[in-house]
């Protein structure tokens, strides 16, 4: 019966943490979380991780998404950078 009780509390306590990382995943979707914004009147684009404003909507809507794709690679590479610094 103790052992039953031990793998129950244990069985609750991985579902716990396995809830809390997906909630950390998720977010909550509040707008201040938006990560792009399509402005199609505008023809732009803003990538608000790295604060990147393109003004080609109909070109990356086609596949012309090498200016985001550098910009982002470009943003995690200094990120990266930051991080091992302070250590």
């Amino acid at each position: 019966m103790l052992r039953a009780r031990v793998l129950e509390l244990e069985q609750e306590k991985q579902h716990a943490e396995l809830a809390e990382t997906r909630r950390s995943q998720v977010g909550t979707g509040d707008r201040s979380e938006r990560i792009r914004t399509y402005n199609f009147p505008q023809g732009r684009i803003t990538d608000h991780r790295i604060g990147l404003t393109v003004h080609n909507l109909p070109g990356v809507l086609d596949g012309d998404i090498d200016e985001i794709v550098d910009a982002l690679v470009t943003s995690s590479q200094l990120e990266s950078l930051q991080s091992r610094a302070e250590q």
